[in-house]
């Protein structure tokens, strides 16, 4: 039974339409619609704004057909028809820095047909951020950022200003990292489900209201006792994912989520910035030094070590790939990424996620998992 500690992330989660309109009329700020946690939040905070992260709603729709293929990722079908929908009627603009060709698309056909969007702009981000000139090259588009927001807003964005906006983010990733890192523990006290809302409502709440709420759950978790049965301990594996029922699903049968690699996660907050003398450099290069997605994971897989790297630290016996259909980038990744976890002693399922997911037969495929595991651990 919930003792109630993440009721307000919950609470963010499912209302956060409303706390971002009442964030608007509270301070009388912009927000800003985002789509990709490449983002950089910093020069939007900087700038007074909300920046608030797109997200679907996982319920059908038929308004995306005329502008994006079905063909298309269901994120970024599922993105677009809240655009078009008037769910973001709130949002004064929006911004994408460049992942897929797919989200891409999403973000043009958003900027040019909700009606309501006043402003737009584009990030281009290179995918080879291994290299030292794809650094150089996001340096200055990071610095262009700051110079539109300036021009559209009429402030500067001091030096000053950005650095306590990369502090107050920075806290926040520190914060994130020290509640996951509590479920590396035998039993752990924090949920998946518990762990999701507290990294998926970072990505479009008040940065200084989820800072102040991490610290209150983090000091109240070390004396908390769930009493309930750790089971098989899993990792999901993939891109967006808040399908929350899905989630509550797996931690219902037998099993605990005890980490993840993806950018409604631990991708998302993994790493804080280096100091930097030059505040825009310390900026860009965090973006370019975070756990990669697959669009940036050239020419060396650096990801498939760090997925392996967070199975060993947080104990996962069972790893599963929550694969967007059409997700061209992690559909790339899959085979190798499942053989180097494999072949390191970490099963792995294969589950392919639609707008809406099949909980029933979802729930008799993991069952199924959790089944083989147990019996692997027997013998």
């Amino acid at each position: 039974m919930s003792d109630g500690l993440f009721d307000q992330f919950k609470t963010w989660y499912e209302k956060r339409h409303d706390y971002a309109r009442d964030w608007k009329a509270r301070t009388g700020g912009q927000v800003v619609a985002t789509m990709c946690t490449y983002t950089p939040e910093e020069l939007l905070i900087a700038a007074g704004m909300l920046p608030v992260r797109v997200l679907g709603a996982h319920e059908p729709q038929n308004v995306t057909e005329p502008h994006i293929f079905g063909m298309f990722c269901p994120f970024c079908r599922d993105s677009l028809a809240q655009g078009l929908l008037g769910r973001f009627d709130y949002a004064d603009g929006v911004t994408l820095t460049q992942s897929c060709i797919q989200y891409r698309q999403t973000f043009n056909s958003w900027r040019m047909h909700v009606p309501t969007v006043k402003w737009d702009y584009y990030v281009p981000m290179p995918n080879d951020v291994q290299s030292p000139h794809a650094r150089k090259a996001h340096y200055e588009e990071v610095q262009s950022f700051r110079v539109f927001l300036q021009t559209l807003t009429g402030r500067e964005l001091s030096d000053a200003r950005l650095r306590e906006a990369l502090e107050i983010v920075d806290e926040n990733r520190r914060l994130l990292r020290e509640l996951f890192d509590l479920r590396k523990q035998s039993n752990p006290q924090v949920t998946g489900v518990e762990a999701l809302y507290a990294s998926i409502t970072a990505q479009f709440v008040d940065k200084r209201e989820h800072n102040e709420q991490l610290k209150k759950v983090l000091a109240a978790v070390k004396t908390r006792n769930l009493n309930r049965p750790e089971g098989i301990r899993f990792m999901t594996i993939g891109s967006e994912n808040d399908d929350v029922a899905f989630m509550a699903m797996v931690e219902s049968v037998g099993a605990t989520i005890v980490v993840d690699d993806q950018c409604s996660g631990t991708r998302y907050f993994w790493n804080a910035s280096k100091p930097e003398a030059d505040v825009i450099k310390a900026i860009a290069e965090r973006y370019c030094d975070r756990p990669a997605c697959p669009t940036k994971d050239y020419p060396n897989h650096t990801r498939f070590d760090h997925v392996l790297g967070l199975a060993k630290d947080y104990g996962v016996q069972g790893a599963i790939f929550l694969q967007q259909k059409f997700c061209d980038p992690h559909e790339g990744d899959y085979p190798d990424l499942k053989r180097h976890l494999e072949s390191n002693g970490i099963p792995t399922l294969f589950l392919e996620f639609d707008i809406t997911n099949p909980i029933g037969p979802f729930r008799i495929r993991i069952e199924a998992f959790l089944e083989t595991l147990t019996e692997e651990e027997l013998f």
